[in-house]
């Protein structure tokens, strides 16, 4: 492996050791140093040893440390773009690549919406160190179902589940929020205020199932009242509500994650803006017992502390 005098260090740094240089690149693909010691079979402070010996040898800082993992430094995304791929061809020529190679894949299942914008993103760092996912989407009580008979993992559930059978912890806090595109929202404000809900009673809504669940809630917290309307589109997933919302069919109600960039861009509008909004907390949730899967314990850690920032 070419020496690292590239880097900018003043003289010849010493060449480090390929158990250095190992460390260093899954606490750069994890995003921190728990992470990396999970992924290579170690403890954090020899992780953290590893760490501070390499950047002694090279005399740059290759990490800044965050109060949730650490950050690259530009001479560590330098560093890693060089030796990623001959460690990786050493690893699979040699059989010592990492855990994730050998370990069976992580069945993780949930909200297609809250997979798909929020969980999976912050897992990538793990999938390019080796972690392997299969991921189900669906509703929560058929999931949990899944999770009691044992062909799921890991569930992310919008509801905490009843008995002792799972082990469930909070995850992510959902806030609900009453949206339409600007158009309806001129029409709606054009209304007497004291006409409340009703203003909106001859603009489409958009629900994600025909019982209307979220909308209902909605209406009960905000409006202490009952919704009495029939969604004009019913439709399974909220992407596809947000995008008929946002395309001007008409009104909903939407976790506030989910439409963040349209409401910050204009291309929706917040039709109210209660002082005490609608919550739903998502749960991570598992069978009790440790795992025989070493990834499984890798993946919940990993969402959990993502949760902390959604």
């Amino acid at each position: 492996m070419r020496p690292l005098d590239p880097l900018g260090a003043i003289g010849t740094p010493a060449q480090p050791d390929l158990n250095l240089l190992r460390t260093f690149l899954a606490v750069h693909r994890s995003g921190s140093f728990t992470a990396a010691a999970q992924l290579l079979g170690l403890s954090q402070p020899t992780v953290t040893t590893q760490i501070r010996s390499l950047e002694r040898q090279t005399r740059r800082e290759l990490f800044e440390r965050l109060p949730r993992g650490v950050a690259p430094t530009a001479v560590a995304d330098e560093l890693a773009a060089r030796v990623a791929g001959p460690l990786d061809a050493l690893a699979e020529a040699t059989g010592h690549g990492p855990r994730g190679a050998r370990a069976e894949p992580v069945h993780l299942a949930g909200p297609a919406e809250l997979l798909s914008t929020r969980a999976l993103p912050a897992l990538a760092p793990l999938v390019t160190e080796g972690v392997r996912l299969r991921v189900t989407t669906g509703l929560t009580e058929p999931l949990l179902d899944e999770l009691r008979a044992g062909r799921h993992d890991l569930v992310i559930a919008t509801t905490r589940p009843r008995g002792r059978t799972l082990s469930a912890v909070p995850l992510v806090d959902e806030e609900f929020v009453l949206v339409a595109a600007p158009a309806w929202a001129d029409r709606v404000a054009r209304r007497p205020a004291a006409d409340g809900p009703v203003a909106l009673q001859d603009v489409p809504l958009i629900s994600y199932a025909e019982d209307l669940p979220i909308v209902r809630r909605y209406w009960r917290h905000v409006f202490g009242r009952r919704l009495n309307c029939r969604a004009a589109v019913s439709v399974p997933d909220l992407r596809a509500v947000l995008a008929l919302v946002t395309a001007g069919a008409g009104f909903s109600v939407l976790p506030r994650y989910l439409c963040a960039a349209e409401l910050s861009s204009g291309a929706l509008v917040l039709l109210d803006a209660p002082e005490d909004a609608p919550i739903n907390t998502g749960f991570l949730v598992q069978r009790p017992g440790a795992s025989d899967n070493p990834h499984v314990t890798l993946v919940r850690d990993r969402l959990l502390e993502a949760g902390r920032t959604w």
